[in-house]
């Protein structure tokens, strides 16, 4: 049996830590801050969250094959 490939798109998006969390980089924060965000919505997209154990485990699953 050959290898199987982690998805090359998770391995840039997700990061998973040994807790079993996998931690990702918020959405919409990149760019267009110009115009139509409030400060609040600035603040709120700034660094990286984790996602829900449920979403993790589809993660981890479906996108990491040995695991992490």
């Amino acid at each position: 049996m050959p290898k199987l490939k982690t998805r090359s798109g998770a391995k840039k998006r997700f990061q998973v830590k040994k807790s079993g969390q996998v931690k990702h980089g918020k959405a919409y924060g990149k760019h267009l801050f110009t115009h139509g965000k409030t400060p609040k919505q600035k603040r709120g997209n700034r660094g990286t969250g984790h996602l829900r154990d449920m979403d993790a485990k589809k993660v981890i699953k479906e996108l990491f094959p040995y695991g992490a």
